[in-house]
């Protein structure tokens, strides 16, 4: 089984505070963490002292700030979940698909924008995408603690599953039409490709909206992450109700 390990103060009290299956926490001798040794006991989640030898030798960033927590294996759960959260909660539902986004630094910065404007949940596939991972999780500074998070085995096919639970698709592409004209107050399922190939040919066939955004510089595309951050901004503004 492959640990997770959750590095640096502020990771280790987002994991706490949501409530994720944490296995223990590890604390180094001479780093005082009053905070987290709170929570963990309040948790009743185990914690482990090591002396700073052994903290620096299971850190994988070098950056752990005297405190690791290890996670067995990361839970993700169904989309139909989040779409009954949200309409339980009296709005659209707003989920974001990724296509072959393989950087996990990508991936945890788009789960962080989609915790930010509001999303209800992120579905990535589970084969050719990032997993969630120590990098991710730190990328989304902590936002993976927040945000529910599915593995789609055939993306096409979570797609007409989308479809038929009342969600219209919308896919970003330099090709499509001006974000600006297109009525998104509405449940939306936003799909973002990989930074080199974008959304899918197949993928791209099954959305109801291509939408692109704008730009007036030399480039003719921005960051997947960034194009994420923006339409998700521009989603959730509208949809929210």
């Amino acid at each position: 089984m492959d640990f997770i390990y959750l590095e640096g103060r502020h990771a280790v009290l987002e994991a706490i505070r949501s409530e994720m299956n944490i296995n223990y926490i590890m604390l180094a001798e001479g780093f005082h963490l009053p905070e987290i040794v709170k929570l963990a006991q309040e948790r009743n989640i185990r914690i482990k002292k090591v002396s700073r030898v052994k903290m620096d030798h299971s850190s994988k960033t070098g950056r752990h700030q005297g405190t690791i927590a290890v996670i067995s294996e990361f839970k993700y759960i169904d989309s139909e979940q989040m779409i009954v959260s949200a309409r339980n909660k009296g709005r659209h539902p707003f989920l974001i698909l990724t296509d072959k986004v393989t950087d996990p630094h990508n991936l945890g910065a788009i789960i962080r924008s989609a915790e930010c404007f509001g999303a209800d949940g992120v579905i990535i596939p589970r084969h050719r995408s990032a997993a969630i991972n120590e990098t991710v999780f730190r990328a989304s500074a902590g936002s993976v603690a927040h945000m529910p998070i599915a593995q789609a085995t055939n993306l096409v096919n979570e797609i007409e599953k989308l479809k038929k639970a009342g969600l219209w698709v919308v896919c970003a592409d330099v090709d499509g039409e001006d974000v600006a004209r297109v009525d998104l107050n509405m449940p939306v399922a936003l799909i973002v490709g990989s930074e080199g190939a974008g959304v899918s040919r197949l993928v791209k066939e099954k959305c109801d909206f291509v939408v692109r955004i704008p730009v007036v510089g030399r480039l003719d595309s921005l960051n997947v992450s960034v194009a994420a951050g923006i339409l998700m901004y521009l989603i959730g503004r509208v949809n929210a109700r």
